[in-house]
């Protein structure tokens, strides 16, 4: 009978525990059967037993088994039926005069499994493939099997378990991600990735779990930014930079991020300015300037301009400091020209050590203006009050007596003179159309406003006093418009030393060295104006207050307003004249007129609310 070689489950336990001796590393990345496992995979467990599969080989078949051997092995056919090389040559191994032909077959078809199983944990590892560690777990099963102790074997073993561990590490990570447990402040999947990284440095599975990672730390940060809750969104954005350090990633969404306050900030700037008009939109417009402020960088350009047209809003209604305008009046004519004056404070009054001030400019007091008024321009021009007399038919009270006080040249004194009106001036003669309007009482002027009011739906009124000389000082704090001493040329029409009146009279009482080529009003703004826009309140004609007057400024209000007793008999006269010595000049100068009083020294302008 022949001898028959049978090479089965019987060797297979056998070498396989004469190859599981003394490796403790082995052990602990083996099951006690032979098998490496993936840990917690059980899937992968049960597929990784390897036994020889059953072969019989007759001693006149050897060589033909040897060579079938020599074919599988050069086929890459190794371990998976009895036809496969390594199953062969344990056979022969069996057979007296082939051992070492067959141990030679053997590390051949050993070192190519060791080659074969690199290439399935660099498919495992690189391609994120579950085939490719199933196939590396089953040339370490084969390889163990063979040579458990051999070097390149340990080495291959001990590969095999860090892909296992690296497997495990993306795994546990990637459930972590789908959890939303990102791990931002520790732990997660943040740190799973982050040790499969530092396992195997640039392994694509653990690099594109990271750029997962970022990528939902983005989303949450692009979320908040949506929800308009950017100081939640720039911490996101805080946690994603530490994930990927250098990549474009998240600077591309902190512009993205930064684009979308941008698109929220203007937006609720425009929801601002469009209920700034509205009933209660100065508060709905603070609202909307208060969500700006919290998401907005300091000094944001959007917030400061939605600021300032609050501000506008509260102090000065649509205009703007400094602005010029006219209102249009029925019929299509136009009002008198204002300007728009700032809101604010001053001291009003004498200021210290003025030994020209008389005591009703005292006590010194401070007052504020909450919101900017408008003043003309100019003082009202005959021109402009002659449209009011023609659309109303009013009758001044110069018309009414018939008389008003006029400049006698001959005299040099101030006398009554029949048949003088708002039409005449300061002589008696008519006056032209761009001069000053004269002769005309605190009645008329009232009546002048109350006409323009009805007129252009808007409330003109006389200046207070306050208003008056607030707008004189501009916010200076001098006596008079140029500070003190001489005025500089041009400084506007007050008594100069140099004035000469037609006959050659000078003034008694006047500024020394200086003359304006006027003895008597001069066009209204024919001297350049102050600082903000005004003209002519230091000269050319006094003007007439709303305020009554008293006699002091104790009980004075302190909101700039009109310092009003009904029924009043004598209102405040403002500002110096033509005709006025330097101390009437000065800004804190107030007298009183009954308000029946005309005369050729007095005038008026208008203010307007806003």
């Amino acid at each position: 009978m022949r001898a028959v070689v049978v090479v089965g489950v019987l060797g297979a336990l056998l070498l396989l525990g004469s190859g599981c001796g003394g490796d403790a590393r082995s052990e602990k990345a083996s099951g006690g059967d032979g098998s490496v496992t993936i840990s917690g995979d059980d899937r992968i467990a049960g597929e990784l037993n390897w036994q020889p599969p059953l072969v019989a080989i007759v001693p006149e078949a050897a060589d033909e088994a040897r060579k079938r051997a020599a074919d599988a092995l050069a086929a890459d056919d190794l371990y998976a039926t009895a036809d496969s090389a390594i199953p062969l040559y344990l056979a022969l191994q069996q057979l007296p005069g082939h051992e070492r032909a067959a141990r030679t077959g053997l590390r051949r078809a050993q070192a190519r499994l060791l080659v074969l199983g690199d290439r399935a944990l660099d498919e495992a590892d690189n391609r994120d493939s579950i085939a490719g560690l199933r196939a590396a777990h089953e040339f370490a099963a084969v390889a163990r099997y063979l040579a458990a102790d051999d070097e390149a074997v340990v080495r291959y073993l001990e590969r095999v378990d860090e892909s296992d561990r690296l497997w495990d590490l993306n795994r546990e990570a990637e459930r972590a991600l789908a959890a939303g447990e990102l791990g931002e402040e520790g732990g997660g999947a943040l740190a799973g990735f982050r040790e499969a990284a530092a396992l195997r440095p640039g392994q694509p599975r653990a690099l594109q779990g990271l750029a997962a990672v970022e990528s939902a730390l983005i989303r949450r940060a692009e979320d908040a930014g949506t929800q308009g809750d950017f100081r939640t969104a720039a911490r996101w954005l805080a946690y994603a930079t530490t994930v990927r350090p250098g990549f474009a990633t998240v600077p591309d969404a902190e512009r993205r991020i930064a684009h979308m306050r941008a698109v929220r900030i203007q937006r609720l700037r425009d929801a601002g300015v469009e209920a700034l008009p509205k009933i209660n939109g100065v508060a709905t417009a603070r609202a909307r300037l208060a969500e700006i402020l919290a998401i907005a960088s300091p000094g944001d350009p959007v917030a400061l301009d939605l600021r300032e047209r609050i501000d506008r809003a509260v102090h000065y209604g649509d205009f703007r400091p400094g602005q010029v305008f006219t209102d249009a009046l029925e019929g299509g004519a136009r009002g008198p020209q204002l300007v728009v004056l700032p809101h604010g404070g001053f001291m009003m009054g004498a200021l210290p050590g003025d030994e020209t001030a008389d005591d009703n400019e005292k006590p010194r007091h401070a007052v504020r203006f909450e919101r900017g008024f408008a003043m003309g321009v100019r003082e009202v021009s005959v021109g402009e009050f002659r449209r009011f007399i023609e659309a109303t038919g009013y009758q001044t009270r110069a018309m009414r007596r018939g008389f008003s006080m006029v400049y006698d040249e001959r005299t040099g004194n101030f006398l009554r003179r029949s048949n003088v009106d708002w039409r005449s001036d300061y002589v008696g003669r008519p006056a032209g159309d761009t001069m000053p309007v004269l002769h005309v009482s605190a009645k008329d002027a009232q009546a002048y406003v109350d006409w323009l009011s009805a007129q252009s739906g808007q409330r003109y009124r006389l200046p207070s006093e306050a208003e008056f000389e607030y707008a004189y000082r501009a916010g200076t704090s001098e006596r008079w418009p140029w500070g003190e001493g001489t005025p500089p040329p041009e400084a506007g029409n007050v008594t100069g030393a140099l004035d000469r009146s037609p006959s050659g009279r000078t003034w008694g009482n006047a500024f020394p060295g200086y003359g304006d080529g006027y003895w008597g009003p001069a066009p209204v703004a024919s001297f350049p104006p102050n600082r903000w826009g005004v003209y002519d309140l230091a000269g050319n004609v006094s003007e007439w207050m709303a305020d009554c007057w008293h006699a002091t400024y104790r009980r004075a209000p302190e909101d700039g307003s009109a310092w009003v007793n009904p029924g009043c008999r004598d209102q405040v006269i403002r500002g110096g004249s033509w005709a006025s010595s330097p101390a009437q000049t000065r800004a804190s100068w107030r007298a009183l007129a009954s308000v029946d009083t005309t005369n050729a020294r007095i005038g008026f302008r208008v203010v307007r609310d806003l």
